[in-house]
């Protein structure tokens, strides 16, 4: 009859709301970084930018600032993970979700999967970033020491 300390229960409604939610804070930030690196060189917004996997690239000035831009937004979103998840265990889990459905979304916008090389390295990279921020900061916070009652003490 031992409690279990953080017993995990299985709530299927409780992680497809979680992914649904990282999936919009992932495009909702993507969306405000993208506007902001464009708002410093002047240069058009579209969903190529999100969605096409010809525009990240090392070779053109707007393809370096997508690139940042993403990378700005790993950060963004491990602040996400560690308000919303908050196990630093389920922070690889949701990270390669949000990833994937990504990819799936790149892939149906662009009619066949990304074959760029510079593509495939930012989105390891910022797969990595996100999950090792987004664990750190979530193992930070397990770690806290737990307020133990200081109260008077009786001696029985």
């Amino acid at each position: 009859m031992a409690s279990h300390f953080r017993s995990y229960i299985w709530d299927p409604v409780l992680i497809v709301s979680q992914i649904a939610l990282m999936q919009c804070i992932y495009y909702s930030f993507l969306g405000l970084w993208l506007a902001g690196v464009d708002s410093l060189v002047q240069t058009y917004r579209s969903l190529d930018q999100i969605f096409s996997y010809e525009v990240v690239g090392f070779a053109t000035p707007q393809g370096r600032l997508s690139m940042m831009a993403f990378i700005l937004n790993s950060l963004t979103c491990a602040l996400g993970l560690w308000f919303f998840i908050r196990r630093g265990k389920q922070c690889l889990d949701f990270t390669v979700t949000v990833h994937f459905f990504h990819m799936i979304g790149c892939w149906v916008y662009n009619s066949h999967l990304p074959a760029s090389l510079s593509w495939w390295l930012v989105n390891v990279a910022c797969m990595a970033l996100m999950a090792v921020i987004g664990e750190y900061l979530c193992m930070q916070t397990e770690l806290r020491a737990i307020p133990v009652n200081t109260g008077p003490k009786s001696n029985l």
